[in-house]
């Protein structure tokens, strides 16, 4: 299908699904609307296109447009508009027992999950052979995944499945039925604010029954090459917070608000839904860094972390005698005093909120986890000096680095600059940060996000985000970011957004370094001036 340059939204769900038929009553109020067929239904969904597309300009009716064909799995076929068959002999049938007891460990260790919940499992459409990025057979072995995560949780809660098609660009127009989906669901959780938009929609919702669409409890995705496009609603008019003191950009925002997105001390509402995801790696990485003792994981994570909090700054230095040379100041002290947070990435996301934030903050925001997990990482207050990417980074998607042409990238406090490197990598990384800067421009002109965010956004946009030390010993080298920043030893940093709301940008770029190789020497020095050693020659000190 997407050969054939056409668009799919594929939703897998266990016999019927509330939010499916609503989107279809939508479809069906919309071809009346175009046949010219007058009634309460198409008058209450016209004023409501109408008065978003003053300012989307005619865009936003086009996502109600039914699709051209809808197919459903029925007795071995699809069926529906024409007639197709299952074609199933690609599959192998390949550690299916030890997919399941993985899956199984990770909904109960790192989801904590509960009879009943509802369960998003997000999973990612072969693209065509121009876009796809990564070899065809990790795609194949994502859908192995998603069957176990899918089989292990349907024992207990009710999990549904959905991809679809995803653009080369940030700034393309997102797929319609899953555009459709999300601007239902986000109007739906704010239905009650008191702007026009917002109005109209709360009368076709009541007409149409649209308080069927409902947000998951939790949600598990497998991500690859691309982006999902633009969220047009979010673009143009945004989702007031529940007391109107802030703007989200998409519906998502809203559901896991997240404790370092700067809308989130604003919004009264809680978190509605906890998320944790992971690329498309093969089924053999996926089982050797997921089977593992979590506690161990963490236990990893909080013995670096405690070896930072003592620190006021971090230093990187690198002894091999390359053209390029790690070498870094890392600051973790704010001009007040204060610290930054050095945070665990343990793939905990067990509860809705965030204790130890609320702890901290006394805000109730959301958790989100890697998988796999793996890390003690930190906003750095600032960062100089220089740091060579010898093993992946990752912009649209995962790419490889090596030391023959590694990204070498200068850090100056309070911005960076890439010094060398493979040119399509920069090209990838420039291009990206200038979609990024497009998309923040509209909406400032389109007043969807408040200035103060806006501001913040653009001052953070050349800043460093993340410093990194990697910490589960059972990841190893792959294609695959998500996999490679959490090797024990090696490092990570990101451009762009931090992990604290007052760094957050539009944009996240992680690049990996091999500690070991550049037998890296990373230690501390506290307020009195002394040293605590993390790492001594990419090896770390107990």
């Amino acid at each position: 299908m997407h050969d054939l340059e056409a668009d799919v939204s594929c939703i897998g769900i266990n016999g019927k699904s509330e939010a499916l038929d609503a989107v279809k009553d939508v479809w069906n109020v919309s071809e009346e609307l175009e046949n010219g067929i007058s009634n309460e239904k198409t008058s209450a969904l016209k004023e409501f296109i109408e008065e978003v597309d003053k300012k989307a300009k005619g865009e936003f009716k086009k996502i109600f447009k039914k699709p051209d064909f809808i197919l459903e799995a029925k007795n071995g076929k699809f069926k529906g508009n024409l007639e197709l068959p299952f074609h199933s002999e690609w599959f192998n049938d390949y550690r299916m027992d030890e997919l399941m007891q993985t899956s199984n460990i990770l909904w109960r260790d790192v989801y904590s999950l509960k009879k009943g919940e509802k369960v998003g499992i997000g999973f990612s459409l072969i693209p065509t052979s121009e876009l796809i990025g990564h070899p065809l057979e990790d795609y194949l072995d994502s859908y192995s995944i998603i069957w176990a995560m899918t089989q292990s949780a349907s024992k207990i809660a009710e999990p549904t499945m959905s991809g679809y098609t995803f653009r080369r660009s940030m700034l393309e127009s997102s797929e319609k039925v899953s555009e459709l989906r999300s601007t239902l669901l986000g109007c739906e959780l704010d239905k009650e604010i008191d702007e026009e938009p917002f109005i109209k929609y709360k009368k076709l919702s009541k007409l149409l029954g649209l308080d069927r669409i409902k947000p998951i409890d939790l949600s598990f995705s497998i991500s690859a090459k691309g982006y999902p496009g633009k969220h047009l609603f979010g673009e143009i008019i945004g989702y007031p917070s529940s007391n109107k003191k802030t703007r989200w950009q998409t519906p998502g925002q809203i559901v896991y608000k997240l404790d370092f997105y700067p809308q989130t001390k604003y919004e009264p509402r809680d978190p509605i839904a906890r998320v944790a995801f992971t690329e498309t790696i093969p089924i053999d990485i996926f089982i050797e860094t997921n089977l593992v003792d979590w506690k161990d994981i963490r236990e990893r994570n909080q013995k670096i972390k405690d070896k930072m909090d003592r620190c006021d700054v971090i230093y990187v230095e690198g002894k091999l005698k390359e053209r390029h040379v790690t070498k870094l100041e890392v600051g973790l002290v704010k001009e007040n005093g204060t610290r930054r947070w050095v945070r665990r990435s343990d793939t905990d996301v067990r509860e809705k909120i965030n204790k130890t934030y609320f702890e901290m903050t006394g805000i109730r925001a959301g958790n989100m986890g890697n998988i796999p997990g793996g890390e003690a990482f930190t906003t750095p207050e600032y960062i100089k000096g220089v740091f060579v990417g010898d093993v992946v980074v990752h912009v649209d998607q995962s790419y490889p680095l090596d030391e023959k042409n590694p990204l070498v990238i200068g850090c100056y406090g309070d911005s960076y600059k890439i010094i060398d490197g493979p040119k399509e990598i920069i090209t990838k990384i420039n291009e990206r940060k200038a979609e990024a800067m497009k998309l923040l421009l509209e909406a400032e002109k389109n007043n969807s996000l408040p200035h103060e965010i806006i501001d913040l956004k653009k001052k953070n946009f050349e800043r460093v985000g993340e410093f990194a030390i990697n910490t589960n010993p059972k990841a190893r080298l792959c294609e695959y970011l998500i996999v490679n920043e959490k090797i024990a030893k090696m490092m990570h940093i990101a451009l762009g957004s931090g992990f604290e709301p007052d760094r957050s940008t539009e944009y996240h770029m992680d690049i990996v370094f091999n500690a070991p190789r550049q037998k890296l020497d990373v230690f501390g020095k506290d307020k009195n001036g002394n040293i605590h050693w993390i790492l001594k020659e990419g090896e770390f000190v107990a």
